[in-house]
């Protein structure tokens, strides 16, 4: 049974300080991963309520909270290029969560054609500069999309994506528009999600690894934010590892995850709009069979 891990790194110190910490980690379980990099500016201080409620400055780091309001906004594809590029080179897949993190979380939803397609490929070439090659997948911010952005997966050769919650994987139908780039959607709540919910990194670990225990035939999809387990978190991370081991899982990354899918066996599934109370936003969601 695999486990796919979706890993997002929003800010500058957790490309250069975090990841590091989780390929090792990650090397230690004989686990693989994909990290999705936010490649152009911080501007993490203009959206500090779209942060998990962690320790924020222990977690993500005063420049980091105040990166694009006190602080100009670090180019994170520029200085964390060499950090980005260790990924790949440990074995993990490398791909895009935006350009501007920041940006695409705050007008995504109310954003046209122009402004998606635009975004979307500046974050491409951004990629492509950074690692030499094509980018094969992406994972929209806090799972924030629009019809426009479902469309331009498929348009911009993106092999599979990760933008969505729901229960399994699927090829998503957008206002009765076929996509064809499967979603392989978060299937877990996240670590601080529950730990908003009151629980103590113990409890979150219990909790996800029950959650874990009796999985669909195609698995699980589990997110995780670099500058959570990456830092202060990074215990419950080794923990959550080391269980899904005992309970039979391969931990894999998103590339490793769908080689074992028949995807033209995939349902076709309607993308749905859901609150998150934890996340404070729209989550695009994993809907109802299409034409059901």
């Amino acid at each position: 049974m695999k486990l796919g891990l979706r890993i997002e790194v929003a800010t500058l110190r957790g490309t250069r300080k975090a990841v590091p910490r989780i390929t090792a980690a990650l090397k230690e379980a004989q686990a693989s991963a994909t990290f999705l990099f936010s490649l152009g500016p911080d501007h993490t201080g203009r959206a500090l309520a779209s942060l998990p409620r962690v320790p924020r400055l222990r977690c993500y780091g005063i420049a980091a909270l105040l990166s694009g309001t006190l602080l100009p906004g670090a180019n994170i594809g520029r200085r964390g290029a060499e950090a980005m590029r260790s990924v790949p080179a440990e074995g993990h897949e490398a791909g895009i969560l935006a350009h501007d993190r920041v940006r695409w979380l705050k007008c995504v939803a109310g954003a046209g054609e122009a402004w998606t397609a635009a975004e979307m490929r500046r974050a491409r070439e951004r990629y492509e500069e950074i690692f030499g090659t094509p980018a094969l997948t992406h994972g929209a911010p806090g799972w924030r999309m629009n019809r426009y952005a479902f469309r331009y997966t498929q348009r911009l050769g993106f092999q599979h994506c990760s933008d969505t919650r729901g229960t399994g994987p699927f090829i998503p139908v957008v206002r009765g528009e076929i996509v064809a780039c499967p979603q392989l959607p978060t299937t877990l709540p996240t670590l601080d999600e529950l730990l908003a919910g009151g629980n103590t990194p113990d409890e979150a670990v219990r909790r996800l690894l029950d959650a874990s225990r009796d999985p669909a035939p195609t698995g699980h999809v589990y997110a995780l934010r670099a500058e959570v387990e990456g830092t202060v978190f990074a215990p419950a991370l080794r923990a959550l590892l080391a269980g899904w081991r005992a309970l039979g899982y391969e931990v894999v990354s998103l590339r490793d995850y769908a080689a074992g899918l028949s995807l033209s066996r995939l349902p076709r599934r309607i993308i749905a709009e859901e609150f998150f109370p934890a996340t404070r936003g729209i989550v695009a969601m994993e809907g109802k069979d299409f034409l059901a």
